[in-house]
Order: C-alpha cells, then structure tokens, then sequence
C-alpha cells in the first residue's frame, strides 16, 4: 500500500499523512494544486491523519500548515519526525499571547 499526505499550502513544514504510517515507511506527498510528489521517509509511527515535518525545523522556528503558523517548534525536528504537543507548543487558544 502506498502511503500518501497532503500539504495544503506549498509554504507548509508540516504534512498531514492521509490514514496511518509506520516508521520507515515512504509516504508520498502532494502539494494542493500542483504536480509533483515527494515522497519523505517517516522516521516514526504516526496516527491516521497526524502531521509530520517535510522539512528540518530548528526550534524556535514557526510550524507552517494551511499556510499558517500553528505554533513554534519547541525543540529541533527532523524532515520525517511526527510532529505533535510532545514538540510544538501552540500559538493559538492562548490569551498570553493576545495583544494588550
């Protein structure tokens, strides 16, 4: 079976796996509106529908999906690595963060 994801936006670190992946495994990537795939080796298991990164992302760094910053990386992550609470923390539903 051929494990594939979508990437909403081509500015997107973040990929979401369509179905379940395990480590190892070669998912296929499609870029919304555009041709060409790339195919990322995941480098852990990772839950249907979860996100991975599709590039390095250094921590500090912003977590792009949908063309957005969801959060920053709160330490490095490796292109492949399941990205999740256990290395991001959230910008969004916090009223620290709210302009004063």
């Amino acid at each position: 079976m051929t494990l594939r994801a979508l990437i909403i936006n081509p500015g997107d670190n973040v990929a979401n796996l369509i179905g379940p992946g395990s480590k190892a495994a070669d998912v296929q990537c499609t870029v919304e509106g555009r041709q060409e795939i790339e195919t990322i080796e995941l480098l852990d298991d990772i839950p249907s529908n979860h996100k991975f990164a599709r590039t390095d992302i250094k921590a500090g760094e912003p977590i792009m999906k949908y063309g957005l910053s969801i959060g920053r990386a709160s330490k490095d992550i490796r292109r492949g690595e399941y990205v999740h609470v256990h290395n991001i923390e959230s910008n969004r539903g916090r009223g620290d963060l709210r302009s004063k």
